[in-house]
């Protein structure tokens, strides 16, 4: 029997409001010493057969163990008819030759900032398209597996202190090894990115995998982090953890709500019982969360989130992937998805909300990429109700593998590749 959705809080910290205030990537096998340098090359990641950290054969990053059952079937789909009024699309390649691009922002002045997994933080400039590697020393960045540089924000303050946000992983000299969250300031040339403070250490970090690192600064300025459970399978349901959350946080590190969302967790903690945490975006008009995350052998989902909300990621003993997504028989108070792909899995990652008339039946829809799939999803909704998704048949396999998607304050769609070598970033609008 379904549970009934959670209603969710139109505003997330208004949120505060309900009394309340990031398979494996074979890619880069590596011990975290990779220097910055150098970037991440080699197989991609998520729905990739192929070796573990410690190179035998077994799950990739999007979840898929080999051989692997599910507890539980696919779920069913929205209709997926071709909407007539879906527009047509250009595709504009405005950067190319990149090692995987994790995550494009655009600044005030359309200046695009791309982070690399490798190591590098890349601008694009608006007039023209040259790109530049900005100068940039992060202390101990580990590059290994499905981690390094990854997770990127524009500070709401940025024209008055210049400020970006990155995720990264992280291996200090004397320092045990861990994701976290950092705070650059930029020149004004966007020449040089120098290190002003860290924000959040102690997100798990394992071989690399399951590293989450998605960031999201709402329209309030609360930062959502989103959080991998590091492949550890009492990460997401250990409330002692930060491994497999969505953590919400003022800009300055503190948490949003002083008293916390879940009861006998860290303050900073929205959500828990995630397994890794890939794409989140605030829907226009109603300030609520919806969530990315990449399942098993089955269901990758969407999710809307509820503050104090349990997604019912449980993978023990061990790290047992055979378990439901959302596991309603040992957490039957668990919050449903809003969309789960059955299977196969799409390793759906970035996301966001589609704004603008020039969208026609698509304004206001989710878009998602999808690694594995190599495209995107459109999801129309109704409230936070998933009622029809489809393909956009201009990046369904012309770009290979895509991971992070972005809208510039023109309304149009910002695109990283994921493949590994040559990747792009592309810019995608609606024909007049």
């Amino acid at each position: 029997m379904r549970l009934p959705r959670p209603v969710v809080v139109p505003a997330l910290l208004s949120l505060a409001l309900l009394g309340c205030s990031v398979g494996t990537d074979a890619e880069v096998p590596g011990d975290g010493a990779s220097p910055a340098s150098a970037p991440a090359t080699g197989s991609p990641d998520d729905g990739e057969d192929g070796p573990t950290e410690d190179g035998a054969a077994g799950p990739t990053e999007d979840g898929a163990p080999e051989g692997g059952t599910s507890s539980t079937p696919a779920t069913s789909a929205p209709d997926d008819a071709p909407s007539d009024e879906a527009p047509a699309l250009d595709v504009e390649v405005v950067a190319d030759g990149l090692a995987l691009p994790w995550d494009v922002q655009l600044l005030p002045d359309g200046t695009a900032l791309v982070t690399e997994r490798g190591g590098r933080l890349l601008a694009v400039d608006p007039d023209g398209g040259a790109v530049r590697e900005l100068d940039l020393e992060l202390d101990g960045l580990f590059v290994g597996s499905e981690a390094g540089l990854m997770g990127l924000a524009v500070s709401p303050t940025f024209e008055d202190d210049r400020s970006v946000l990155v995720c990264h992983a992280a291996h200090p000299t004397g320092e045990a090894p861990d994701v976290r969250v950092t705070r650059l300031r930029l020149d004004e040339a966007v020449t040089r990115a120098a290190v002003d403070t860290t924000l959040v250490t102690g997100l798990p970090l394992s071989s690399g995998r399951h590293s989450g690192c998605r960031l999201l600064v709402t329209g309030d300025g609360t930062l959502l982090v989103g959080t991998g459970d590091a492949a550890v399978g009492t990460h997401p349901q250990d409330l002692g953890s930060l491994g497999g959350k969505v953590l919400a946080l003022t800009l300055d590190g503190a948490p949003a709500d002083p008293d916390g969302h879940v009861k006998g967790a860290d303050p900073r903690v929205l959500t828990h019982g995630h397994r890794n945490v890939q794409g989140l975006a605030e829907q226009p008009g109603t300030g609520a969360v919806w969530e990315v995350e990449h399942g098993p052998d089955v269901d990758d989902e969407v999710n809307v989130l509820v503050p104090g909300g349990n997604y019912g990621w449980d993978p023990v003993p061990g790290y047992d992937e055979s378990v439901p997504m959302t596991d309603l028989e040992a957490f039957p108070d668990a919050v449903e998805a809003a969309w789960s792909s059955g299977t196969p899995t799409h390793a759906t990652s970035g996301a966001v909300f589609l704004e603008g008339e020039q969208w026609g039946a698509w304004a206001g829809a989710l878009a998602v990429a999808e690694l594995k799939g190599s495209g995107v999803t459109v999801l129309t909704v109704d409230g936070t109700t998933v009622v029809a998704e489809e393909r956009v048949p201009e990046l369904d396999g012309t770009h290979g593998r895509l991971r992070s998607l972005t809208l510039d304050d023109e309304g149009a769609l910002w695109v990283t590749s994921s493949d590994g070598e040559d990747d792009v970033v592309l810019r995608v609008t609606p024909r007049p």
